[in-house]
């Protein structure tokens, strides 16, 4: 789940400096710098031309209250076989920004997770995500893949990051068998990830 940039006082500070030693210097006659024209209109102000913010108010003012009513549950059947389709909230200290949902389950000695994050903000969610850049999924998506070992235990796991508008949604999806210890295809979780990223994205609108 940086860098300020200068502040407004930084930028101004040369201009201050320069403005002062203006006010200082006395006036003389024998400048040889043409008159201005009688009449010359001023150049307009850079800060009169600068485009105002907009005031439109953002499209998602918060995430879907049901966040574990996101994914169908058939849907959730098909990721997690043997969890409860009502999934397990995830807890927030702010839901009006955040929610969210998981789901996990071993069925025989074939384990998976699944978890849905929405987090929405007063902008546009501009932020840079790890992974893979993915086409048609919201403005922007990207997808990141691991493989890990524990205990000689193989978990291979899939985050889908995907951003519309002001609303960012994560989707983690991870699986692996108990039994031979090797980890979920890369591609059963790969593709697992996006199919619950699409659905996620869409309940988004309802």
């Amino acid at each position: 789940m940086r860098s300020l940039p200068l502040t407004l006082a930084a930028r101004l500070l040369p201009v201050a400096v320069i403005v002062a030693v203006g006010m200082a210097m006395p006036a003389t006659g024998g400048s040889d710098a043409p008159a201005e024209p009688a009449g010359a209109s001023p150049p307009p102000s850079t800060a009169a031309t600068a485009a105002a913010p907009s005031s439109a108010p953002p499209r998602y003012p918060k995430p879907p209250s049901d966040a574990c009513g996101a994914l169908p549950a058939s849907t959730v059947k098909e990721l997690v076989p043997g969890a409860k389709t009502a999934g397990n909230e995830l807890r927030s200290s702010d839901l009006s920004r955040r929610s969210g949902c998981s789901w996990h389950a071993l069925d025989g000695f074939d384990y998976r997770w699944l978890d849905i994050s929405y987090d929405v903000t007063s902008g546009a969610a501009g932020r840079v995500d790890k992974g893979s850049a993915i086409s048609g999924l919201g403005d922007k998506a990207s997808l990141s893949e691991e493989l890990t070992t524990d205990d000689d235990q193989q978990i291979r796991e899939a985050v889908v990051t995907v951003h519309q508008d002001n609303a960012r949604i994560t989707v983690t999806y991870n699986g692996g068998d108990f039994s031979s210890n090797k980890a979920a295809s890369a591609e059963t979780i790969r593709k697992g990830a996006l199919t619950a990223a699409e659905k996620a994205l869409a309940a988004l609108d309802r």
